[in-house]
């Protein structure tokens, strides 16, 4: 009896997390020229006013580079560290580690003040490569976490052998590491770039006169409530589903458990 509470108390909130998605999806598909729930009819007109908006499709694209760029930094800063965190034998590891993890601890309006008052004094402020590095800050915790969880399950006995036969350290790591984690590397990659693509906040602080959607979408919220915006929060929802169904099948194939990530 008590399962079965436990069961329906997580179904019915998980109801009321998924209500406002049930809401936004139908109002994307509208024909009534504001916001309208129900649609009194169908029609893609917020979703030809996005793509055919130029703003929208400058805003579209900085995000995309920012997040490709971005992920593929953390994932080569992060994939290292979490190597050396967990085959490393050095003291202060836990530390090293709690270091890592931090932006995701810490709240996002304090990592943005901190590398708003960092990047003034380095001249990074609304720059493009500013905005790339301060995107790789948020993505390095999630592939250290994966990746320190992926690593952790290979044997390392696999590594000894192949430099015990004369392999260098990079033979090794191109030829017998990656191979074996490489499930576990895309989906870091993938946390990494939906983090980047998603981010607000620190983007807000950090990007000047550059565009990414969600900060556009902050901005037109402000100044009005534009229909436009249920479409575009339709597709980063689609976006995100996809993502997360991609991640959790590249980890099942490299064996690495969900719960060895909390």
């Amino acid at each position: 009896m008590t399962r079965r509470l436990l069961a329906l108390h997580g179904v019915l909130v998980l109801a009321f997390l998924c209500l406002p998605i049930a809401v936004v999806i139908p109002m994307s598909f509208s024909s009534a020229s504001s916001l309208e729930f129900p649609p009194p009819g169908l029609s893609l007109r917020w979703y030809d006013s996005f793509f055919g908006d130029a703003r929208w499709v400058a805003a579209l694209v900085n995000s995309a580079l920012v997040a490709l760029a971005s992920s593929t930094a953390a994932l080569l800063l992060g994939g290292i560290a979490a190597y050396g965190l967990v085959r490393g034998t050095f003291r202060g590891r836990p530390l090293i580690e709690g270091i890592f993890i931090a932006p995701l601890v810490v709240p996002s309006v304090i990592v943005a003040v901190a590398l708003y008052i960092a990047f003034a004094q380095a001249g990074l402020l609304g720059t493009m490569p500013g905005l790339v590095v301060a995107h790789t800050v948020l993505g390095v915790p999630y592939v250290v976490l994966v990746m320190s969880v992926a690593i952790r399950s290979f044997d390392p006995r696999i590594e000894q052998v192949a430099l015990s036969l004369g392999a260098s350290t990079a033979t090794m790591v191109r030829r017998v590491l990656l191979p074996n984690l490489l499930p576990s590397v895309f989906a870091a990659w993938i946390f990494a770039f939906i983090t980047s693509f998603d981010e607000v906040i620190v983007t807000h602080f950090i990007a000047g006169r550059f565009d990414t959607v969600p900060k556009r979408m902050f901005n037109e919220l402000v100044l009005q409530v534009n229909p436009t915006i249920t479409a575009i929060a339709t597709l980063l929802i689609a976006v995100s589903f996809v993502a997360i169904a991609l991640i959790l099948w590249l980890l099942r194939r490299g064996g690495v458990r969900l719960a060895a990530l909390t």
